[in-house]
């Protein structure tokens, strides 16, 4: 199957079931709430699988277990409506329960420091930069605002590729963590998530007030945290030498290939929403 024809499946599939996700807006959008636990389990199994192959780590169940809590807190936070300052709490309960486990298990302690700080890194990149989005269900027109923002992020992705591929022959290497970037698809990811934002503010001008340039801001300020997102990934797995962080989805590896932006920008959305339009939670 061709990349065209994989992409294609996602634009056509992919996409409206996850907008007919967001439609589903019921208790804090608790089924979106319920996928972001499948994607934090999922990934971080990836993740684990990916450093494994450069670390000693704890063991995949319990790795598994510490990333989830936030999420679970999460789900709690939108059937009961509770404050979202739990999802900290959880994180921090988290970073601590890592700690305990690593004090009470360790037999010999050479590998302590991999233990440890390699669970808390998959805590806070799996498992807590994506509870950025539940945070943003609690927020008025939050299906809007969530459809923005993943609408942002595939179109950078999507601009990007159709751009480096028409016009990134010669402009590739730029970036040493991933050799096929070029200069031409870096600004088609911008082009992306800039048009995409124009976009949403003519459909829905009563939600994006204000001048037309706080949403070309917001959607560079978007496509760039997607683009060094997708660089990040890249990173790691070049740092462990795996080409993809698994075989899940047809053409784009597992499920922490398509997320990696999403896991990054999520939190600065939400950030930039707070202070370009005052939208918290």
């Amino acid at each position: 199957m061709s990349t065209l024809v994989q992409r294609l499946l996602i634009f056509f599939v992919g996409i409206p079931l996850v907008i007919g996700l967001l439609c589903l807006n019921q208790l804090n959008h608790i089924a979106l709430h319920f996928l972001i636990l499948t994607i934090v389990s999922l990934s971080t199994n990836e993740l684990h699988n990916i450093l494994s192959k450069s670390f000693n780590l704890h063991p995949k169940p319990f790795v598994i277990f510490v990333a989830i809590i936030p999420a679970i807190i999460g789900i709690l936070c939108a059937i009961f409506n509770l404050d979202l300052y739990f999802i900290y709490i959880a994180f921090i309960l988290s970073i601590l329960f890592i700690l305990g486990f690593e004090v009470l298990t360790a037999k010999k302690f050479e590998d302590s420091n991999a233990h440890i700080l390699t669970s808390c890194f998959t805590v806070v990149y799996t498992g807590f930069l994506i509870t950025y989005i539940s945070r943003i269900t609690f927020i008025q027109y939050s299906t809007q605002i969530i459809a923005t923002f993943l609408l942002m992020v595939f179109m950078c992705d999507s601009l990007a590729w159709l751009f480096g591929s028409l016009f990134g022959k010669n402009n590739k290497g730029f970036i040493k963590a991933s050799p096929n970037k070029s200069i031409a698809g870096f600004l088609g990811g911008i082009l992306g998530s800039i048009l995409s934002g124009i976009l949403c503010y003519k459909i829905w001008p009563f939600i994006f007030v204000g001048s037309i340039f706080k949403i070309i801001l917001l959607g560079f300020v978007i496509s760039i945290s997607s683009i060094i997102g997708d660089l990040v990934e890249s990173v790691i797995k070049r740092s462990s030498e795996c080409k993809d962080s698994g075989f899940l989805i047809p053409g784009r590896g597992g499920i922490l290939d398509s997320i990696d932006s999403i896991i990054f920008s999520a939190p600065i959305y939400y950030i930039a929403i707070r202070y370009l339009y005052g939208f918290y939670a």
